[in-house]
């Protein structure tokens, strides 16, 4: 399954924040071997950024782990509102 989370941040926040991500992400990555992404919208909305983060083909359980990590990340009071998560499996139609 991947996971696809989003979440606002307030520009002035988001060197941080982008630094931030990316440690957690590299560290998820290697701990359990998931294939990340860290997207911005090329915009700013009212002083903030929209961020992204994704996971692909992430293991059983793997969200438990994400949140456990995000706690340890000091990412929460980075992020303006909620974290929005999404989740899509692949869909390979029959040949």
């Amino acid at each position: 399954m991947d996971l696809y989370i989003y979440y606002r941040v307030p520009v002035g926040k988001s060197a941080q924040l982008e630094q931030q991500a990316a440690a957690l992400q590299a560290r998820l990555s290697q701990q359990h071997q998931v294939a990340t992404e860290l997207k911005r919208r090329p915009q700013d909305k009212d002083g903030m950024h929209t961020w992204m983060e994704v996971y692909l083909d992430t293991p059983d359980g793997f969200e438990s782990i994400l949140e456990e990590a995000l706690t340890s990340s000091g990412l929460p009071a980075l992020i303006d509102g909620q974290r929005h998560t999404e989740y899509f499996l692949d869909f390979s139609p029959c040949a």
